[in-house]
Formats: C-alpha cells, structure tokens, sequence
C-alpha cells in the first residue's frame, strides 16, 4: 500500500467565490479560452454541465509537459458551492493510486483539497498539480474582474 496524503490550499478571490463556482459549475467549457497557457481541452463525456454522475476531461499544461486527466463528478452542490471529483484516467494516476479533488468557494475564497495515495515513497506531493490549479483559478479571477 502507498503513502496516503492530502493537501489543502485556500486562495482569496476578489471576484468572489460564488463566479469562481459559476465557472467550474456550468461554465466550465469557456476555461480553455479564458486561460488558454494552462488548459487546452475541457470536454464533457457524460452530462450537460457539472453534476454529480458526470465525466469531463482535461488537457493541460503544467511544469511545462501537456498533461491529460479525466474525472468522474462525484458530487456537486450549487447551494454550498462544492464540487468533489474522483480521478478515473490520465498522467496522475501514473504516480498514485487514487486521486480526488474537493473544492468549495465562499464569499471571497475557494479552497481545494486534494486526497491521494502515492504508488510509492519516492513519489512527489502534487504541489506542481497544485500549483497549476492555483495559477488556473488567478487567470479565471483575472478574466471574471474585467467583465
């Protein structure tokens, strides 16, 4: 069995947590053309917009490598502003055996929780994957401040 962890980063966002929501929730498909250094591709495999039972994937770019990751929405609730994902393809589940994702975002902040197993010891944490999210969620804040 690998080394389990989490990592938990919060991030005040200026254009408030609620548009941040509305962009991953329903509006997800505009990300590409909002951010387009980071992600190349959003695709929806299952459902119209994010809820729970639908499968989105990702092309991405992070520590300069095109990246690829599909996730099954385990859970979206627009009352409280979450969204959990489990991870079922791509470049992450090379390095751990399991890889979910919460987030949440309320009034100016989001925060992102990241649970996972490492399929070794010598695995790194995800903090470039981190990182990425992070650079993603300033480039959607950038975006949502000027409309």
């Amino acid at each position: 069995m690998g080394m389990k962890g989490k990592l938990i980063a919060s991030m005040e966002v200026k254009c408030g947590g609620h548009l941040l929501f509305d962009i991953f929730h329903t509006n997800n498909h505009h990300v590409p053309n909002i951010s387009p250094r980071n992600i190349n591709n959003f695709e929806i495999h299952e459902g119209e917009i994010i809820k729970a039972g639908s499968i989105v994937s990702w092309k991405y770019n992070e520590g300069g490598q095109q990246m690829y990751m599909k996730y099954l929405v385990e859970a979206a609730d627009p009352e409280n502003k979450s969204i959990t994902w489990k991870l079922i393809e791509g470049d992450l589940l090379e390095l751990y055996n399991y890889f979910n994702v919460a987030t949440s975002c309320d009034h100016q902040w989001t925060t992102w929780t990241y649970e996972y197993e490492k399929k070794s010891e010598d695995t790194p944490e995800p903090l470039i994957h981190l990182g990425f999210i992070l650079d993603l969620i300033k480039d959607i804040e950038g975006h949502l401040l000027k409309n």
